[in-house]
């Protein structure tokens, strides 16, 4: 009887424990967002604050340009998430549908570029755009963030689509539809939990990466929130509760398409499921 007992509550405390380790620096996060200046600099820690502010969050919504990097990271992070699943969406029927030779060495290819380090290209791909004339653009952004998606996107919606039984796209075909529209009227529909999955990664990754905007755009109106982030770190020390402030801010646009996403994605799983 112990023994059952144990063999049930030791995986119930273990969930919580690592729950519990997650979940701490975001709730300390947020609360260091709303908490004085003194309680956040006191050398016993304030677990929870007591007089709540919203000067941090002024402090940090006050920087020059601020709704310039807003809406450049929005552009350039939903382009990118776009094109790279209107290209992946092609590529990745392509690999789970057709025979072709080198088909396994593509797959091999996107392993190995989802592996590899971007950072060792940033030089390189400094050099590129720099003999382009296009520093300071949001094309570039938007051109790279979508080859960093991609691999990982064409990668999970191939999986996606090869759930997908065949003889669902042969009677659309049967019934007069071309391979397109058997695609758009009967696969698609079916890809909306794959869909969601891949554009929730896309955007996180475009949405925090730091070191290609930080070498490619130097100036103000070209730049997006993550160095936006680090705009609170001076040779005086750091603001530590306006850099939580923007960090809690910049944090709310992931953890609200998450949401979101989430619950379109059951949605969609569980519709393609009574459909089929």
């Amino acid at each position: 009887m112990k023994r059952s007992l144990f063999g049930r509550l030791w995986p119930n405390v273990t969930a919580v424990v690592l729950f519990a380790g997650f979940v701490f620096p975001v709730y300390w996060m947020f609360a260091t967002a709303f908490k004085p200046t003194g309680d956040i600099i006191a050398e016993d820690p304030v677990w929870f604050p007591t007089d709540v502010t919203l000067e941090h969050f002024r402090t940090a919504t006050g920087v020059d340009n601020f709704w310039t990097f807003v809406s450049n990271s929005l552009i350039v992070t939903v382009l990118a998430v776009v094109f790279s699943l209107v290209v992946a969406l092609a590529g990745a029927f392509a690999l789970a549908r057709m025979r072709f030779k080198g088909r396994r060495g593509f797959v091999i290819g996107f392993m190995l570029a989802q592996m590899a380090p971007w950072e060792v290209m940033v030089i390189a791909i400094y050099m590129i755009v720099r003999d382009a004339s296009m520093l300071n653009s949001l094309v570039p952004l938007t051109l790279f963030y979508m080859m960093m998606i991609l691999p990982f996107t064409i990668l999970t919606l191939r999986g996606f689509v090869a759930t997908v039984p065949r003889e669902l796209e042969e009677a659309a075909m049967v019934d007069g539809c071309t391979r397109l529209q058997a695609f758009r009227r009967v696969i698609l529909p079916l890809l909306a939990p794959g869909l969601m999955s891949t554009s929730l990664f896309g955007f996180i990754t475009a949405w925090n990466e730091f070191p290609l905007v930080l070498v490619l755009n130097k100036q103000a109106d070209a730049q997006t929130l993550p160095l936006w982030l680090s705009s609170f770190q001076t040779v005086f020390g750091n603001d530590w509760g306006a850099t939580m402030a923007a960090s809690s801010l910049f944090a709310v646009p992931i953890l609200v398409l998450f949401v979101y996403l989430q619950r379109k994605a059951v949605s969609g799983l569980t519709a393609g499921a009574v459909k089929g």
